[in-house]
């Protein structure tokens, strides 16, 4: 079974940078949507930036600005570049990959184990 594999999570200081990727086990469909959702204790998972195989871009209004999301569609790899991090970044980060973004966002799909983002004050 094709699963998403996530590297790049660690620890850093606030103002700090990450830069997460993902990339699939297996073959997976191109036109997928692509993304990255977190999760941190007693909160919701929430919509970090998603990307469709044309480019088109959602990002969280919370990281606009900060984050970046990009993809190479060859290899079905997804990238977060996260600058200026503070605390209120610290989660597990999910890399996720639908057709759509209604099936990402009810938790369908493809989904990476997670990578955790952790940013000390």
């Amino acid at each position: 079974q094709v699963q998403l594999m996530e590297s790049g999570g660690g620890l850093v200081q606030a103002g700090g940078s990450l830069r997460l990727s993902c990339a699939p086990s297996g073959s997976v469909n191109s036109r997928n949507i692509m993304g990255w959702y977190r999760q941190s204790p007693g909160k919701k998972r929430e919509l970090v930036a998603v990307i469709s195989s044309d480019g088109a871009v959602d990002v969280s209004d919370s990281v606009k600005g900060r984050f970046t999301i990009s993809r190479e569609n060859a290899n079905n790899t997804v990238w977060l570049q996260m600058n200026n991090l503070n605390p209120e970044d610290t989660a597990r980060y999910y890399c996720a990959a639908a057709p759509t973004i209604v099936a990402l966002n009810n938790g369908y799909g493809l989904w990476g184990q997670g990578t955790q983002v952790t940013v000390s004050a």
